[in-house]
């Protein structure tokens, strides 16, 4: 068992965790009170499916532009060229560049958040895949980063677009925003995130595809969400 501080479990006290399931008002209330440390601290939300990645038809990728954003500007890299670079730097891109922006990243430079390319440029990108991949910023097209959209897509990901992927072990994490957002549209962030999950479920999920729902700070106790409260709340706003 790990060892919690004594602010953490006076946090746990005054906010149960243990066998308690929270309406999702309620757990960002929740969060919100628990988010104490000196800093602004993120919240983050993890799902737990039936899914197991190890199958073609139970992978999951995607990706969803919360209402309010992340709390930070990421920092934006577009493998372009010609016009299509030019659109990039219109857009807002941090950084633009062919096979010289490649060979920066072969140098190791990754001090970026997304990567964006149009679909001629992959033939130059597809060797970072060793790089990028494993830090999940490696362009794709399941998530909308192989595009010849480039303006849109780099204002997305200015605004608040954040991807998701299922692990290993079924489990979907998420960063929803700031607790300085406070718990209305940390609720409305996971109202669009959730809503993006149910609606991207594969078609070989077997059995109950959202097992459980968690949200958490950076220093603060998980709460466990109604996930059919939450699965009722999206699909009644979608009517």
């Amino acid at each position: 068992m790990p060892k919690h501080s004594k602010r953490f479990n006076g946090l746990t006290q005054k906010h149960p965790t243990q066998g308690k399931i929270y309406i999702p008002e309620d757990a960002f209330e929740n969060v919100k009170s628990c988010a104490t440390a000196k800093f602004d601290e993120t919240v983050d939300v993890a799902i737990r499916t039936c899914l197991d990645p190890k199958y073609a038809d139970q992978q999951l990728r995607g990706s969803v532009v919360l209402p309010h954003g992340v709390g930070k500007t990421a920092r934006v890299v577009v493998f372009a060229a010609g016009e299509k670079a030019k659109e990039a730097e219109s857009a807002g891109a941090d950084f633009v560049g062919a096979q010289d922006l490649v060979t920066k990243i072969e140098g190791g430079w990754t001090d970026f958040d997304a990567a964006v390319a149009t679909p001629d440029m992959m033939k130059f990108v597809g060797k970072l895949g060793r790089i990028l991949g494993p830090r999940n910023l490696m362009p794709n097209p399941k998530v909308g980063t192989v595009t010849m959209d480039i303006s849109k897509v780099v204002q997305e990901l200015k605004s608040g677009k954040v991807q998701y992927r299922v692990e290993k072990a079924g489990i979907i994490h998420s960063i929803l925003g700031k607790a300085s957002f406070g718990p209305k549209k940390l609720h409305e962030n996971f109202q669009a995130f959730f809503q993006a999950i149910l609606k991207a479920k594969p078609s070989g999920a077997k059995g109950t595809y959202i097992k459980s729902c968690t949200v958490s700070s950076t220093m603060g106790p998980g709460f466990d969400l109604d996930v059919n409260l939450a699965r009722g709340a999206v699909e009644k706003a979608a009517i």
